[in-house]
């Protein structure tokens, strides 16, 4: 399946923590965005949350990113919007101000410009209310950390044309999110209304001294926390003739007094001084940021592990890695190795030497051979279809020892090519270093798609290869091509 193409142009209305996340997740992916925000120094918090953003791709992804977008700070909704594809707006939940912001952008923007709000709970048909052209207008809810969380919720007013809502789920998709239509307008959409009733059942419980805020939390994380990453409540019984019986068991709790979900505690202060007592102690040795990079590494670690699985979040994940792929790299110069991007070595790379493990140096030439595959246009429709490569034979010479915050970059040379074999040759150097850290070599077979064995490539990707291995011919040989283990 082809990748959809990513707007080259934002406009954000709004650079607090949802705009920022808006911003970090624009701009990682190649697109350029224009921030109207008139709070003090907000470009630089939205610079901070791109920053951390970037440290979370590092560790999220192996994928070759495209080229960062350019972020800058205007001075007025119409600057925002002016050549925008798609204009985001994140202002706090004041229906007035969204609406002055919306009409404001409305009456700038081209007809056919995506206008979307962030906004967590007011109903489109509201925010359309004097905005010209209402039907490019719609509800694209998001979740915070809006770089690393997938789902958007997509809503339309009574005036929102179905192609808008069509359009902006192709976007969304496209920059790695899941978009999820709601079907009727609703006051906190989905994700909200049930995030809700169960934060106030969790007052009633701190509220009532049954529990702790910290009891509170640890009965969700190490419980349906878990598992609500992988199955959402009607997927628990395997859907079908599993969710009638588990409602046939356990329905008619649903109508006792155990829980107060209609019901709000009185929040006094009171109430509030002893819920923020004891909840001062959870995160108490971290800043701000270093709970935010907490949160964004263990968010990291459960998307890989759904990635692995191809499932949930973690198969909206490898769709857009998949996508990335289609940044088709460029030479080093017009004939030289092919350059895979530089990239930070993230600190749970080490061993218990303290240096990088031997099996990431295999991750990163993994990396440059899909450096290779991208270039010659080795895509999804061409795997389904025709074939791939499968690795057949690899040699490691490791000639330097690497470290967390090194940033590394690996250059790859075809040393020969014929209808069915790629034998590729890698060179990984710490940036700006002229010796290698280390060499990898690989021999590759390409294997036919319906017969699943060895087969002629064709088509492009047989043409492109022919034509850099040529290219590649004229470059010297690196001298440690063909060597195997020493014995002396």
């Amino acid at each position: 399946m082809k990748s959809v193409r990513r707007p080259s142009t934002v406009g954000l209305l709004g650079g607090g923590v949802i705009g920022g996340g808006w911003a970090a997740r624009f701009v990682l992916n190649g697109i350029d965005v224009q921030l109207y925000d008139p709070a003090p120094h907000a470009i630089d918090r939205v610079q901070d949350i791109v920053t951390s953003a970037r440290r979370a791709y590092q560790r999220l992804t192996m994928a070759s990113l495209p080229g960062e977008g350019k972020l800058t700070l205007v001075n007025s909704v119409a600057d925002a919007v002016a050549g925008a594809e798609l204009v985001q707006e994140s202002a706090p939940e004041r229906l007035e101000l969204k609406q002055q912001l919306l009409t404001e952008a409305g009456r700038a923007a081209s007809p056919e410009t995506l206008i979307c709000s962030s906004t967590s709970g007011l109903l489109p048909s509201l925010l359309q209310q004097g905005v010209e052209h209402p039907e490019r207008l719609l509800v694209a809810h998001p979740f915070n950390p809006v770089y690393l969380l997938p789902l958007v919720e997509l809503c339309a007013g009574q005036k929102t044309d179905p192609e808008s809502l069509t359009r902006a789920a192709q976007i969304y998709r496209a920059v790695g999110m899941h978009p999820l239509v709601v079907r009727k307008e609703v006051d906190g959409f989905i994700a909200n209304r049930l995030q809700e009733a169960m934060w106030r059942e969790a007052l009633w419980l701190v509220h009532d001294e049954v529990a702790t805020p910290q009891d509170v939390d640890d009965a969700v994380r190490y419980s349906f926390g878990l598992r609500r990453a992988v199955i959402g409540p009607f997927t628990i019984a395997g859907g079908g003739a599993g969710i009638r019986r588990v409602m046939e068991q356990f329905g008619p709790e649903v109508t006792t007094t155990g829980t107060k979900f209609t019901d709000v505690p009185e929040v006094t202060d009171t109430f509030l001084d002893r819920l923020a007592e004891q909840s001062g102690g959870q995160v108490a040795n971290l800043t701000v940021t270093e709970f935010e990079h907490q949160r964004d590494d263990c968010l990291v670690g459960v998307l890989q592990g759904l990635r692995a699985q191809g499932y949930g979040a973690g198969e909206t994940l490898a769709r857009w890695e998949n996508g990335l792929g289609d940044n088709r790299p460029q030479h080093a110069s017009d004939s030289g190795p092919l350059r895979t991007p530089p990239r930070l070595i993230p600190p749970d790379w080490h061993d218990a030497n303290g240096h990088v493990n031997e099996s990431r140096y295999l991750q990163l030439f993994s990396n440059a051979t899909g450096t290779v595959e991208r270039y010659i246009g080795l895509d999804g429709d061409y795997r389904a279809n025709v074939g791939t490569f499968y690795t057949v034979e690899t040699h490691l010479f490791h000639l330097g020892e690497l470290h967390a915050g090194d940033r590394v970059e690996v250059s790859t040379q075809i040393l020969g090519a014929d209808d069915k074999r790629l034998h590729l040759f890698h060179v990984l150097v710490r940036e700006g270093d002229q010796e290698p850290m280390a060499t990898g070599e690989q021999m590759l077979i390409h294997i036919d798609a319906a017969s699943r064995r060895s087969g002629a490539m064709q088509g492009t990707v047989r043409e492109r290869v022919v034509e850099l291995a040529q290219l590649h011919a004229q470059l010297p040989r690196p001298k440690r091509a063909g060597a195997s283990i020493g014995l002396r």
